[in-house]
């Protein structure tokens, strides 16, 4: 709107006795600076604004990461614990059929049944998986040999037990499955 009014202005410069026209010209000059100048003003105010933005955007992301590292040492600390409760497993089992008759020997074999439950549960609420690897073709970045073992009837590289579970966290790999592999 302004430039319409800014050409709706007609003088003539033969009667211009005071220097109206000249202060005109002026004017549209300044006027034109203003309108430069806030542009500029605009122009770096956004690119502020998104700079702003995407900083926040990264400081999320970094502290983010800071948490996923900051559990991921804690589930690596965590991880012989579980080993102790899954190597326990066979014995919990034999003992619960022992006790069947004894109820606080049952109670306790229970208890630690429930403790491991409850402790992959929450492992796996932070994002850990353990790889399921018995049967699957040998996979250095996924499997550590410890053993290679004699086998006609399986094909050789395939993983045939399990010695110390593998774990994924959030799809990353956290620990490396010990294994025992099949030759020919």
């Amino acid at each position: 709107m302004p430039e319409e009014k800014e050409q709706e202005i007609i003088l003539d410069e033969e009667n211009d006795e005071s220097g109206v026209v000249e202060k005109v010209k002026k004017l549209k000059e300044q006027l034109k600076q203003c309108r430069q100048e806030k542009q500029d003003n605009l122009t770096g105010w956004q690119r502020a604004q998104a700079d702003f933005i995407n900083y926040r955007r990264r400081q999320e992301e970094q502290t983010s990461e800071w948490s996923k590292m900051f559990g991921e040492g804690l589930i690596k600390d965590l991880l012989p614990v579980l080993d102790t409760l899954d190597a326990s497993q066979p014995q919990i089992n034999a003992d619960q059929e022992i006790a069947a008759d004894k109820r606080g020997s049952q109670k306790a074999v229970e208890g630690l049944r429930m403790t491991r439950e409850q402790l992959i549960k929450i492992l796996a609420e932070h994002g850990l998986t353990e790889m399921k690897i018995v049967g699957e073709k040998f996979n250095p970045e996924l499997h550590e040999a410890v053993e290679m073992v004699e086998a006609e009837k399986t094909s050789e590289g395939v993983v045939i037990e399990e010695v110390q579970k593998g774990y994924l966290l959030n799809g990353k790999i956290l620990r490396v499955a010990k294994v025992k592999v099949t030759k020919n």
